[in-house]
């Protein structure tokens, strides 16, 4: 609020000046300027000359950074490289990159901000006393005339080469922080070409390929990795995920399984020591609805099972195969407490019976863990004889089930 009580029509403050709009402001708003101090009073000062030159190279490599930031982004190698591959070495320094061009494009931008204020805003000490409630229109428009003086102070105006440079070097900056989001921007609802992981929508994951004919494995991970052969490693003739057989799970215990299609095989009368299917054994690990509990179940508790209505026929024996994937919020089921059949989540403590079709107990989860069905093959080696007939994951408010 003004301390001065005069008014001022708006044709009294049409007629004014800046210049005399903004002394009236600083009058009004009860602003005392105590002290201030042009940087360069004396034209063409060399000293200027050495500071423009060195904020409009700041803010030249806050460019050249953000420009690099985004190549690096689109057109570096980022896909996945183990050791024995070429191009490793590119691909292990792709997140550094991304993170020293990003920093340093920022970085170097507020360094440019920081150095032309110091460099060319003049010095000055304000004492302003503060009161409440709105704004008269004469404060509002002396405000304006403020702005555009210290427009006009910063010299900002008059230097077309460094506003532009600053221009370009937020908006890069910006997309620094903002493109990278662009990669997490994703339609669930578009399907791409079916593989080992789904067709990318939220309805399908790797077992989904029984729906077209193939024959899906139950796949139980090593944990093997690269090995090394005449001083280089190599993952040819490692097998990831290998073929289940019934036997190799103990009684009161629980197997985390992962889709293994036929022409993924390297195990048993079928392995090769010189085929490499590495990498699609880790697309299917790392598939986020691929991972399921694969249970064996005491004889006695299984005799105490509660099937599911219209999944009678889902388990085989005394083995029991769930969705690892909570549906509550989506968190991997990872503990199974063989006393009490239960499964547990560790994220939000939902508990599940897997004597009653992994019916939820306790805990958010409203929904059953998805059953996946499973038989053995003639020579032995369990697999899924059909696809989960509900989707599996987190119970989306799409979802019927």
């Amino acid at each position: 609020m003004s301390e001065n009580n005069k008014k001022y029509s708006n044709e009294e403050l049409s007629k004014m000046s800046n210049d005399e709009l903004a002394r009236l402001g600083t009058e009004l708003d009860g602003v005392t300027v105590a002290y201030r101090k042009e940087r360069f009073p004396i034209a063409n000062d060399p000293a200027e000359k050495r500071a423009s030159r060195k904020v409009t190279i700041l803010l030249a490599l806050s460019i050249l950074f953000g420009i690099a930031f985004i190549g690096v982004y689109l057109f570096w190698p980022w896909e996945y490289k183990h050791l024995a591959e070429d191009g490793v070495w590119l691909y292990t320094i792709y997140t550094p990159l991304l993170g020293i061009t990003a920093g340093l494009s920022i970085t170097l931008l507020g360094a440019a901000v920081v150095a032309y204020t110091k460099s060319f805003v003049p010095e000055e000490i304000s004492v302003q006393t503060r009161h409440d409630g709105p704004s008269e229109e004469v404060d509002r428009r002396t405000l304006v005339a403020l702005l555009n003086d210290s427009w006009k102070t910063s010299t900002l105006g008059r230097r077309p080469v460094i506003a532009g440079l600053a221009g370009t070097g937020a908006v890069l900056a910006g997309l620094t922080i903002a493109l990278p989001l662009g990669g997490i921007v994703k339609n669930p609802w578009k399907a791409k070409a079916m593989g080992i992981q789904g067709d990318g929508t939220l309805w399908t994951t790797g077992w989904t390929l029984v729906e077209q004919g193939e024959k899906v494995y139950l796949g139980r991970d090593t944990g093997a990795i690269a090995e090394e052969h005449d001083g280089h490693y190599s993952t040819k003739g490692v097998s990831r995920l290998i073929r289940m057989r019934p036997e190799d799970l103990d009684a009161a215990s629980m197997e985390t399984v992962f889709p293994l299609t036929e022409d993924m095989v390297n195990d048993g009368d079928k392995f090769d020591k010189d085929r490499d299917v590495y990498e699609e054994h880790m697309h299917s690990i790392h598939g986020p609805r691929n991972s399921v509990m694969l249970i064996r179940l005491r004889p006695e508790d299984a005799d105490k099972a509660i099937l599911r209505e219209g999944q009678e026929d889902f388990h085989y024996g005394d083995y029991f195969a769930y969705s690892k994937i909570c549906t509550h919020i989506g968190c991997p089921t990872s503990l199974y407490e063989q006393q009490t059949n239960r499964i547990l989540c560790p994220c939000h403590q939902s508990q599940f019976d897997a004597l009653q079709h992994g019916k939820p107990i306790f805990g958010p989860a409203a929904r059953a863990l998805p059953e996946l069905s499973i038989s053995v093959d003639e020579e032995g080696y369990m697999y899924a004889d059909r696809n989960f007939i509900e989707p599996v994951g987190p119970a989306f408010w799409e979802r019927r089930s």
